[in-house]
């Protein structure tokens, strides 16, 4: 038997087709973890700093003095500076284009907008940035750099005034990843912070000694991470909720390149075993075709992600079989995947019939691998179905709106008989005076 799992989605029963749905979600809400999480921040909120320190050395493993939660101005420089001009290059284009999309947005929105809707009635919105965020940025599977020009640059772009950025310390040596740190100075960005993520990201939240309050947290992390995140919320801090674990969904017809499409479909499998890569197709001939394809992609890569690929391709991933193209599209949308590439014949027409997903690759040609790094699009994206409410880390991800009205004497007369009949239905009759008080209603 190969390491890729062929099923046919109408002969799964309920349980089972819940269960790929649901993907590693339940993990994220698990009653154990969640409790775990709030005595964290209820520690953090009555101790500040030295609670953090505590946890960054039980969860982590490093000993960290409080004077050395924030990274000092002189590691970011030295990071920077030590840096290969290779990935430096490769940084710069990921800003570069990621600026490109995000500072387009901020074109469109940056002004707001208003409209006389009716004779006398001026309706409208103003575009502002919110004061604070905080980003983090994962370390404890490798080096993630690009995560920082992911939600980063949309930050700056924005104009948050306060952005501070968290970075668990290495697994050993307890130094923050200095690809991250260059990163950081790429962008401008001065307050780094390691320190364990529940425990910095509940620091983030009340604010300590050395940690500032912040507003919104967002970034892709572990099940522990995208509930301290979770639970931020309750606290007042916002998050883009949830970024992981990776997910990605393939769409694709007769016409797929095969090849193509297993070293595409191993992009998101080779993340961990937790996440889910899936293809879905009405094509058993390109299910067989993709089998030895996908063999040869997993075979080529090293420990531990092949053994990552390998869990992921016949658990939560692999190929879903429908009778049609349209139960396939169908089940996309409830799925709505952090990731999705179209590779049917007909992009476009596929397109049009996707209507949630946290992006949308057209054709072979856009591969989830240049998603994550360099097309400049979001790559930070909701996960576990949350794409049919919410969308990737973009500028707008760091604005806020204020909406605005001014209405005319005559408009205002206009609205005097259907305000004060709702207030004096409802019991307000100070709402209503604020008509008849004027002689009106």
């Amino acid at each position: 038997m190969g390491i890729l799992a062929v099923r046919r989605w109408a002969a799964l029963d309920a349980t089972e087709q819940a269960r790929l749905l649901a993907r590693s979600t339940a993990a994220i809400f698990e009653p154990g973890l969640v409790a775990s999480i709030e005595r964290l921040f209820d520690d953090v909120r009555a101790r500040g700093d030295a609670a953090v320190v505590e946890a960054t050395e039980r969860f982590d493993g490093i000993r960290i003095a409080p004077g050395d939660l924030r990274v000092r101005p002189d590691e970011l420089a030295a990071a920077h500076a030590a840096t290969s001009p290779a990935l430096l290059a490769g940084i710069r284009e990921a800003i570069r284009n990621s600026r490109l999309f995000n500072e387009a947005q901020v074109r469109a929105t940056a002004t707001g907008w208003r409209e006389e809707v009716r004779p006398g009635f001026l309706v409208g919105e103003q575009v502002a940035p919110i004061p604070s965020a905080g980003l983090y940025v994962p370390a404890g599977k490798g080096s993630f750099p690009s995560v920082l020009c992911q939600i980063g640059t949309p930050a700056v772009v924005a104009g948050v005034s306060e952005i501070a950025v968290l970075v668990p310390p290495m697994p050993g040596t307890g130094a923050v990843d200095p690809a991250t740190l260059a990163t950081a100075h790429e962008l401008g960005l001065a307050n780094v912070f390691r320190a364990n993520g529940p425990a910095g990201i509940a620091a983030l939240t009340f604010g300590t000694a050395i940690f500032p309050r912040v507003r919104k947290i967002v970034g892709p992390g572990s099940p522990a991470v995208t509930a301290a995140q979770v639970l931020a919320q309750r606290y007042g801090t916002a998050t883009n909720m949830l970024c992981g674990p990776s997910e990605s969904l393939l769409i694709a017809d007769a016409t797929a390149d095969p090849h193509r499409l297993a070293l595409d479909l191993v992009n998101e499998a080779e993340h961990g075993t937790d996440s889910a890569a899936l293809v879905v197709t009405d094509s058993a001939a390109l299910a067989a075709a993709l089998e030895p394809a996908v063999a040869d992609a997993v075979a080529s890569l090293p420990e531990p992600r092949r053994a990552y690929a390998t869990a992921v391709l016949g658990d939560l991933g692999g190929v879903l079989l429908f009778d049609t193209m349209d139960g396939a599209l169908a089940f996309a949308n409830e799925y709505a995947a952090e990731h999705c590439q179209i590779a049917t014949a007909d992009t476009e027409a596929t397109l049009r019939s996707l209507r949630y997903a946290g992006e949308a690759l057209l054709g072979q040609n856009t591969p989830i691998g240049a998603s994550s790094y360099t097309i400049g699009i979001p790559a930070t994206l909701p996960t576990g179905g949350y794409a049919q409410i919410n969308g990737g880390v973009t500028a707008r991800t760091f604005q806020t709106t204020t909406s605005i009205a001014r209405l005319s004497p005559a408009a205002l007369a206009g609205l005097a008989g259907p305000t004060t009949a709702l207030a004096d239905h409802e019991g307000f009759p100070a709402h209503a005076n604020a008509f008849r008080g004027r002689g009106l209603g």
